[in-house]
């Protein structure tokens, strides 16, 4: 029982109704800003709220035209969520005290709730974890993005007053090169790759890659599988089954430049609930920027 249902004991009449309901309204609360996925009712729900920030990733001119009332515009393509990296990665995480400033510049602060809005759910789903990287478990995506939402909508540009926001890096649901290569050579982790698997066979080579093929013994689990026709992703039990190749060692996902990746390491980290998944943001980009890493065909 919390303090203030035990405080809630030693109170008359109407005080004691007024205490719980506010205890377990608290505990609602908190149980649900747990959960990685929430529907367009939560949101709306929750709607003025100053310690919750909607993210919204869509580009500027979308949001424009129409948004979730109170909602950030983040262009996930312009807003800095990634960066290019030295050893080649098209599209790395910046560095943390960058990143750090740019989210509290947006208005997020150390006490809000983010809520991600996306029109793909990759985008949502790396920006998701970057937050979780950054130490910001307070973190959910709308799942099935923006097409799901029939809420009321406001219109041109929306600003939030800048914020402090703490980053506390959390290396271990990142994979870098040094870990990756292991993987290949050792066998420390199961290798996924989230692209087509055109591309994980060679057959189609991304502009995005120097080489076309995959890391040696990846296997392929191609991101477009895990959603339904209307976007939302597939049930948990749906998910498992889809996901069983990747055994049970700890699975490094990456797909060209850690997009794709980042839905198929939301799926096992936040819906399987593995905590050994990483995500490897260099990707097939950073992999293929030297001719000496060997590449399956």
């Amino acid at each position: 029982m919390s303090q203030r249902v035990q405080r809630a004991a030693h109170l008359p009449g109407c005080a004691i109704a007024t205490s719980l309901a506010l205890a377990f309204a608290s505990f609602s609360e908190s149980a649900f800003a747990a959960d990685p996925l929430v529907d367009a009712t939560r949101i709306a729900a929750r709607a003025g709220n100053p310690h919750v920030a909607v993210i919204d990733l869509r580009p500027a001119a979308a949001f424009q035209a129409a948004h979730i009332p109170g909602a950030i515009s983040a262009d996930y393509r312009t807003a800095g969520w990634t960066v290019p990296g030295q050893g080649g990665a098209t599209a790395a995480l910046p560095p943390v005290e960058r990143i750090a400033a740019a989210i509290g510049a947006l208005g997020v602060g150390d006490g809000d709730e983010v809520e991600i809005v996306a029109d793909e759910f990759p985008a949502a789903a790396r920006v998701y974890w970057t937050f979780k990287v950054l130490g910001h478990t307070e973190v959910s995506i709308l799942d099935g993005g923006w097409k799901t939402w029939s809420g009321a909508v406001e219109s041109g540009a929306a600003t939030r007053g800048p914020a402090v926001f703490t980053p506390h890096y959390n290396a271990s649901l990142r994979a870098e090169l040094p870990e990756v290569a292991a993987a290949v050579t050792q066998g420390s982790a199961t290798l996924v790759d989230a692209r087509p698997a055109s591309q994980w066979s060679g057959s189609v080579l991304s502009p995005l890659v120097h080489a076309g093929g995959h890391i040696p013994g990846a296997v392929s689990l191609d991101e477009s599988a895990i959603q339904t026709a209307d976007g939302r992703l597939k049930s948990r039990d749906a998910l498992a089954l889809l996901f069983a190749p990747a055994g049970g060692k700890p699975a490094i996902v990456y797909c060209n430049a850690g997009y794709l990746s980042a839905a198929d390491w939301f799926v096992l980290s936040e819906v399987l609930h593995r905590p050994d998944a990483k995500l490897y943001e260099g990707s097939m980009s950073e992999w293929t920027s030297d001719a000496s890493r060997p590449v399956v065909r």
